[in-house]
């Protein structure tokens, strides 16, 4: 048709090249749009390309049949060939597990005998910090999703102030301003103007257009990105300038067969105002700087960091259902298959990004954010600890994991807390409140190495099941995982958590296994001044020793803007 038409004359040909130049443009522009069918294309390439293959045979078959009873033979083969993949397939997720699979054999697996010790202990869980933050921001903006990432040598959470999704105008024109910047390691997380960042985003998660982070991420990419790339969590973090930077991890898809997510580096998108040269970038090569896994080591920021997609992350957990070998996880065996347990009520689920010190478990992995996982047998019923999981959160090419089950420690997991911690305080009004997030806890109490679980207690909306609300002051508890025994624990006073422990558990700690005494009931003074230090160093806010004069300055700026009024 088109031969045709070109032959027809001058005119046509002209028109011809034109939309042809068109089509090449739109197709180089709106490349971020079509780029989600061709990584869908790409994922699913052998299955689609089985079925085609199916089709083609079965449908030149049944063309060549003369009988009626032969065409009816045929599709009723097809139908049921199409009926077996979808029920195999899809159905009972066969996709799915030979996915996982490829994941398990693609691991860097590491079993460590001796857990590491958590250090700088976060004190709310993510859906309080995001309630909080959303309480302190005005009706036209929203707060992108926290994340625990390293600033300046300290854990915080960090989220962005961005336009609202309801309010499109904004979405179009304004920029995203201000960044949230909070202790994670305060029972008293402020989200007033010293922890909100002046910083100015051209590229945001909630804007239009090529200006979403999204957008701008994809157009980035290069023709092989295209097929084997997909942009995963947005942080925000200071890199090795000090410099506020957007850093999106980058998801890449390996295999032919079933093809699995791995961590693919990560893109770095600068901060800067919107103008003509950014939006002339931006349609045409995209935004960002693109560091490989390989590359990563090179930036100093990005080292320790918490960077890795938990897509990512919770399928490699997954995939240690295979550790009993490839048939284990099927439904008639199951002897050591794990399960990620689901928290309810819209909790935060695991991962829970957790800083773990493993300078004394004879590995060579570091100190820092991992992601933590608590694996748990596969049956509803079954709340046993069976594995503990360490991935780097930085990406690097490293999994550890703790064998709870094989050594026969009895723990009880993750999905066990809530209800244990209910039975402790029976008077509480769990209806409006439930025990949320409970991340690892692991000191070296009374002589070796214990595990609890920390939970905080919060509120919960009767009208958005997602808002989750603490005070500045929640209560903490700790559940000892092997004795089952609930602590109910002082959040201003940090240093004094491992006493209440040993308070509350070293009858029966001293019964079952033999230990001695600890914790001198009397404590020098020099002891109570280093208590007393560290928890400051939690609680207390730095003063700035030029607030006097910067109110004096603030209250005449005020008076000269009321005068110009």
């Amino acid at each position: 048709m088109i031969k045709s038409y070109w032959k027809k004359g001058r005119k046509q040909k002209v028109i011809t090249v034109i939309l042809s130049l068109v089509l090449l443009i739109l197709l180089f522009v709106l490349r971020d749009d079509y780029q989600p069918a061709l990584l869908f294309f790409r994922k699913y390439f052998f299955v689609i390309a089985v079925c085609i293959l199916i089709l083609v045979l079965g449908l030149r078959k049944f063309r060549k049949t003369a009988s009626t009873r032969g065409r009816l033979g045929i599709l009723g083969l097809l139908i049921m060939f199409f009926g077996i993949l979808f029920a195999f397939g899809w159905y009972y997720g066969m996709y799915d597990y030979m996915k996982t699979y490829n994941v398990f054999n693609d691991l860097n697996k590491v079993e460590i005998h001796e857990l590491p010790l958590t250090q700088n202990e976060r004190i709310q869980p993510l859906r309080n910090i995001f309630s909080m933050a959303n309480e302190s921001v005005g009706e036209t903006k929203d707060v992108s999703l926290p994340h625990l990432v390293r600033v300046d040598d300290e854990n915080k959470w960090t989220m962005a102030i961005q336009p609202s999704e309801k309010y499109i105008m904004q979405r179009i024109s304004d920029n995203t301003e201000e960044v949230f910047s909070v202790s994670s390691t305060t029972p008293f997380p402020r989200f007033s103007n010293e922890n909100r960042i002046q910083v100015t985003f051209s590229i945001g998660e909630t804007l239009k257009f090529s200006r979403n982070t999204y957008n701008a991420v994809v157009q980035r990419f290069n023709l092989w990105m295209l097929f084997n790339y997909e942009p995963g969590d947005t942080f925000y973090m200071k890199n090795d300038n000090g410099d506020w930077v957007q850093v999106v991890s980058l998801i890449k898809w390996k295999g032919f067969f079933f093809p699995y997510p791995t961590f693919g580096g990560v893109m770095i998108v600068e901060n800067g105002e919107h103008d003509f040269n950014d939006y002339v970038e931006r349609i045409t090569i995209g935004k960002g700087t693109f560091v490989s896994p390989d590359e990563i080591k090179n930036y100093t920021f990005l080292n320790k960091q918490n960077t890795l997609s938990e897509k990512v992350s919770q399928l490699q957990a997954e995939s240690l259902k295979f550790l009993g070998g490839f048939s284990d996880p099927l439904p008639w065996n199951m002897e050591t298959a794990v399960k990620i347990p689901d928290m309810p009520k819209d909790q935060n689920q695991q991962p829970y990004v957790t800083d773990f010190d493993f300078a004394d478990s004879n590995t060579n992995a570091y100190s820092g954010l991992y992601h933590w996982f608590g694996l748990e047998p596969i049956g509803v019923e079954r709340t046993s600890l069976s594995y503990s999981v360490f991935i780097p959160a930085d990406g690097s090419d490293k999994l550890y994991y703790f064998d709870h089950a094989s050594k026969k420690q009895g723990y009880a997991g993750v999905s066990a807390m809530p209800l244990k911690v209910k039975e402790s305080r029976k008077e509480y009004d769990w209806k409006a409140s439930t025990p949320v997030e409970f991340r690892p806890y692991v000191k070296e109490i009374a002589g070796r190495k214990r595990m609890f679980f920390l939970g905080t207690i919060s509120s919960i909306s009767d009208t958005n099941a997602e808002q989750f609300d603490g005070s500045a002051t929640p209560d903490l508890v700790l559940i000892d995982s092997e004795y089952r025994d609930v602590i109910w624990i002082d959040v201003k006073h940090p240093s004094t958590w491992d006493e209440m422990v040993y308070s509350q558990l070293n009858e029966a700690w001293r019964s079952s296994e033999g230990i001695g005494y600890y914790f001198n009931e009397k404590h020098s003074k020099e002891d109570r001044d280093i208590k007393q230090s560290i928890d400051s160093l939690i609680i207390v806010p730095k003063i700035n020793v030029n607030s006097d004069q910067i109110e004096s300055l603030q209250r005449k700026l005020d008076s000269l803007k009321s005068l110009g009024n």
